[in-house]
């Protein structure tokens, strides 16, 4: 069992817990992710580890209420408990030093899984920047986390309620035209920003590297409900990413791929919502 140690909503429906898991926090780094099951009835799902406290064995994860399981893992108090919290899955991403700027690019509760790998980057000696987006400043998260490790922090909301009104990859170009030094972008966060802009880096041959958020069942490559193609190969996001080239991910069939347990998906939360709560039995 792993007590939610600390708990706080951050927008709405997107959560912030803490939780005790000695063993995962003592193995992780940038990256990586876990695999999280609330009760012995209950699904798995993947989440990407946000930080960490090897010290106090604890981990951070970000959620946001999109179905039934995370639905009821919102409905968990501090100091109540989640049966599985299994990790430190999938590879963790390569860190180098640069000649010159790494961008994070986060979209959405994607950006707390931008923010590790961004200090890192930043810990290696390298020029770190930070694009974050956000539909409207209330759903903005991690900025003042982001600020502590990159040398610039830049926003972008569609709604223009902060920062510059528009989208992400608006914000990247600007640099670009700005005379950034770019070698190296790192997108997370909706498949369709990853791909707008692994499709804009590619003609200017930015190397690109994509944190994938492929549908998963088990987060040890048995399943291959995980799988994309990646450069014409069958690649398990689980087990050799979560980090991949995004000039050779083949997005619209990854974006088809996530869409295919949609029906159940829809099936779980209504079952969830009609019966009070409770999903595979329990609360």
């Amino acid at each position: 069992m792993h007590t939610i140690l600390s708990k706080q909503e951050l927008t709405e429906r997107t959560w912030h817990m803490r939780v005790e898991a000695p063993l995962v926090a003592r193995a992780c780094r940038a990256g990586q992710f876990l695999m999280l099951r609330i009760h012995e009835n209950g699904e798995r799902i993947p989440l990407t580890i946000a930080d960490w406290d090897r010290e106090a064995g604890t981990v951070d994860i970000y959620f946001q209420e999109i179905g039934a399981t995370t639905e009821l893992l919102a409905t968990l108090a501090e100091g109540e408990s989640i049966l599985d919290v299994v990790g430190p899955l999938g590879n963790p991403t390569h860190v180098e030093k640069l000649d010159g700027t790494f961008v994070m690019v986060g979209g959405g509760f994607g950006i707390a899984a931008g923010y590790p790998v961004a200090r890192a980057f930043k810990e290696a000696g390298n020029r770190v920047v930070a694009v974050l987006g956000a539909k409207t400043r209330k759903l903005l998260i991690c900025e003042e986390m982001l600020k502590a490790v990159c040398d610039e922090v830049y926003v972008a909301t569609n709604d223009g309620s902060y920062g510059k009104q528009g989208l992400v990859s608006d914000v990247l170009q600007g640099l670009l035209d700005e005379g950034e030094d770019i070698r190296l972008v790192f997108p997370v966060g909706p498949p369709i920003m990853m791909k707008v802009i692994s499709q804009m880096t590619l003609p200017l041959k930015i190397r690109t590297v994509v944190s994938l958020n492929s549908v998963m069942v088990d987060g040890t490559g048995m399943c291959g409900s995980c799988r994309v193609t990646v450069a014409g190969k069958t690649r398990f996001v689980c087990s050799e990413g979560i980090d991949f080239d995004g000039h050779e991910v083949d997005w619209d069939e990854m974006m088809s791929r996530q869409k295919m347990y949609s029906r159940q998906e829809a099936e779980a939360l209504a079952y969830y919502h009609e019966h009070g709560g409770c999903l595979g039995g329990k609360r």
